[in-house]
């Protein structure tokens, strides 16, 4: 292995698998208009392909979303094993609670909480930050639940939330600390980074920020039953129980869950038609498929989750049937560094400033209805500033090619052109699946994002290093 890296690479035709399988699932993705940003497949545990949409990279760790889930079963699984915690242990017995709960709520354990089984119907997590907006354990707990525990699956954020907050108690360690010093430094994963919640805890249920390298590495761990390195970083019978049917899935009301969403659920992992997932937002996932050997990491800013997951199914899993050869092989390697999002398009002038304020009314906007908008010309780009008086947000636009700025701590990668009379430009929040775009013309200026963040729709709240917030998620 290079230096740096966590997996070893190969080729496709040396693992018994058809580069012409990537190559289809590529095009697939294409087809289906699925936004990918990154993709590594791993086969016998050595990297068979991988790729990432420019402007993103592999040095970059990408936000994971609700995938976060998966790590904090993992801390869990260890709280287990060192005998701190038990899957019967009630969350009344370990946290500092509200004295006045209901019955129901003083039951709620450890297993309920990994198996998303409260007794809740849908997410919680909106009444819960209502009830208690400095305490979502409380909030969360003072729902009501009209049905017994561990009777039907719900998905509901908080139970992973307090989860991490259990963990935290019985170890003396922040979740991030644990995963650290028991999984990432073990694995060689390095540069995580987390969102936080106002009191400066990790939230769990989302926020972690890894590479898709990192992913795909904790796919292998799993897929090896916890061993990394010939080491036993996670126990095996948590790996198998986390990664296990616990609970039957069932539709939703809205019709939105679809067949990789009615497999079951394990301990905060999602049952697949083939293997099991960990699984975020907008696609950002780690596929396990042990009948095939193979792991698949993927991060993406996907509207139709079911596509991605449908592609993989339909053009990657066949090719681990065929052979493949070394001319495949090259095919592949010649398209993988060519992946590209697409710039925009137009001419680099007029070469004079402009000047608008944001119009709020279209779309979501990224920015107060009313904030000030400068261009001005730049080498090879522009500078463009937001705010009145001091700037408020200065980034650097390329013209023909990304530049990057990072002016309140995590970078911005944007590109830009001017078509005819306006200004067009993507600001890519290049740590998240989510960009802006800005365009100014003779009516003013419009930022609109192409994928809501779940923090909210304010830009400089996605740009803080760390981003902390209260979750206002929809």
């Amino acid at each position: 292995m290079s230096r740096g890296q966590l997996l070893p690479r190969s080729v496709p035709s040396a693992e018994g698998m058809d580069a012409q399988s990537v190559l289809a699932l590529l095009d697939r993705l294409a087809e289906r208009s699925v936004e990918c940003h990154s993709i590594m497949v791993v086969r016998h545990g050595r990297v068979i392909a991988e790729g990432w949409w420019a402007p993103y990279s592999p040095d970059r760790p990408h936000l994971l979303y609700s995938l976060t889930k998966s790590f904090t079963s993992v801390a869990v699984g260890f709280a287990v094993a060192d005998g701190l915690l038990r899957l019967d242990d009630r969350v009344a017995d370990v946290l500092d609670v509200p004295s006045e709960l209901s019955a129901r709520a003083r039951q709620l354990s450890v297993r309920h909480l990994l198996t998303m089984t409260t007794g809740h119907r849908a997410d919680t997590l909106a009444e819960a930050w209502q009830l208690e907006p400095a305490d979502l354990v409380a909030g969360f707990l003072r729902v009501s639940a009209p049905d017994p525990a561990g009777t039907r699956h719900a998905y509901n954020n908080p139970t992973t939330f307090v989860l991490a907050r259990m963990v935290e108690r019985v170890t003396g360690q922040s979740l991030p600390d644990l995963l650290d010093d028991r999984l990432f430094g073990p694995m060689g994963v390095t540069g995580a980074d987390w969102d936080l919640v106002a009191s400066g805890a990790a939230f769990g249920f989302h926020g972690l920020h890894l590479t898709t390298e990192a992913v795909a590495a904790f796919g292998e761990l799993l897929l090896r039953q916890g061993r990394w390195g010939g080491r036993q970083l996670v126990e095996r019978d948590w790996v198998e129980q986390a990664t296990s049917r616990q609970i039957e899935t069932l539709p939703t009301d809205d019709g939105l869950r679809t067949a990789d969403w009615l497999r079951g659920y394990g301990y905060q992992f999602w049952m697949s038609r083939h293997g099991f997932r960990g699984d975020g937002a907008m696609g950002q996932y780690c596929l396990v498929m042990p009948e095939s050997d193979l792991v698949v990491a993927m991060t993406a800013a996907a509207t139709d989750l079911q596509a991605p997951l449908d592609a993989v199914w339909d053009c990657l899993l066949p090719g681990t049937e065929r052979a493949g050869s070394p001319g495949g092989d090259q095919v592949l390697a010649e398209r993988l560094p060519r992946l590209a999002l697409p710039l925009v398009t137009g001419e680099p002038g007029p070469w004079k400033s402009a000047t608008a304020v944001i119009d709020g009314s279209a779309g979501t906007p990224a920015l107060p209805e009313g904030t000030p908008v400068v261009i001005d010309p730049a080498d090879g780009g522009w500078r463009v500033r937001f705010g009145p008086g001091q700037a408020v947000l200065d980034l650097d636009v390329g013209y023909g090619t990304w530049r990057e700025s990072a002016p309140l701590g995590r970078p911005v990668v944007a590109a830009g052109a001017w078509q005819g009379g306006t200004f067009v430009a993507d600001l890519c929040v290049i740590t998240s699946p989510s960009r802006v775009r800005l365009v100014v013309d003779g009516a003013g200026a419009k930022a609109t994002w192409n994928i809501v963040p779940l923090t909210g729709p304010d830009l400089l709240r996605q740009l803080r290093s760390p981003l902390m917030t209260r979750p206002d998620v929809a």
